[in-house]
């Protein structure tokens, strides 16, 4: 496999694979070739997986950083800042080389857009750097449309014999349009209506509320954390006012914060804040707390949904 790592800055393959005979041959051909430059190298991709790469790399795999996705991407908002980003930052100097495996079967039809979006804003919060990001996709058991997003998301197309190409229809932005999806709540969700007076209060209901539809105990504090979070955002940045909503559906609690703000960065969340910056940080918390979030953003304000599993 070659990428053609020395002609562009970041470069980003999506790897059709049918067989995990395919798959191990173009992981590790991908991750010899890094060998062989000396790049550092991380694999996220889910457990299975991870051990295919490893029986097919042997020895070779000593040095590598291997993370199984089910778990580091559980949350698809997460890979960008702590799985990538975590990596590739450590490693300034240099290219970076991973393989980052985001979307596999067993992911439901509800965190789909959210992975859509990841893996277009992937091609954003990485232009310019010294980074290879090679995404695997199963063409027999993914969904067609899958497929087709990742030829939207992905510059540069690789087939399980190895065969390189450009996409002909790259246009990263689209996709994360089409999943900037309406979200509407349960019919019968629990609501609280706030305003800068009511933050402690609207926390409180946030508790009371998962606690009487069966959150774990220790999953309390994360959620008390995120709608602290999202809730003061409404009140500073979002028109002073919000609606939060409250249901579970699916073995899920959903929490919904409604305001008035607009998102104007597809990055919010996703991309650590710097050093010396003044915010940034409590949409990446909410990230990081929580299992799934959703997001829709327009002309008539911010919708933002996260789940935790019951």
């Amino acid at each position: 496999m070659s990428t053609v790592t020395t002609h562009e800055a970041f470069v980003h393959p999506a790897l059709f694979y049918r067989t995990e005979q395919e798959y191990t041959r173009q992981t590790v051909a991908f991750l010899r070739e890094g060998l062989t430059n000396g790049e550092p190298m991380a694999v996220a991709v889910p457990g299975p997986n991870l051990e295919l790469i490893k029986a097919g790399l042997g020895g070779d795999a000593e040095g590598i950083l291997f993370l199984d996705m089910t778990e580091a991407g559980r949350n698809p908002g997460r890979i960008i800042p702590k799985v990538l980003r975590g990596f590739a930052d450590a490693h300034p100097m240099g290219r970076v080389r991973i393989i980052g495996e985001p979307i596999w079967a067993g992911r439901s039809v509800v965190e789909y857009p959210a992975c859509a979006q990841h893996e277009a804003l992937i091609n954003a919060a990485f232009e310019g750097r010294a980074v290879t990001i090679l995404c695997p996709y199963d063409e027999v058991r993914l969904d067609p449309q899958v497929i087709a997003d990742a030829r939207v998301t992905h510059p540069t197309l690789i087939s399980g014999e190895g065969r390189e190409s450009v996409s002909d229809t790259y246009d990263w932005q689209a996709v994360v349009d089409r999943y900037n999806q309406a979200l509407v709540p349960a019919p019968d969700a629990a609501a609280f209506s706030y305003g800068a007076d009511d933050l402690p209060a609207v926390r409180q209901f946030a508790l009371a509320q998962a606690t009487r539809l069966g959150l774990p105990g220790d999953r309390l504090m994360d959620v008390e954390l995120a709608v602290a979070e999202l809730t003061t955002n409404s009140v500073v940045h979002g028109g002073g006012r919000g609606t939060l909503a409250i249901w579970a559906e699916q073995g899920q609690l959903v929490c919904e914060v409604r305001d008035a703000g607009r998102l104007t960065d597809p990055l919010a969340g996703r991309r650590p804040p710097q050093r010396d910056q003044l915010g940034g940080r409590g949409l990446m918390l909410v990230h990081y707390v929580t299992d799934l979030v959703r997001v829709h953003t327009g002309d008539d304000g911010t919708t933002l949904r996260f789940y935790l599993s019951l």
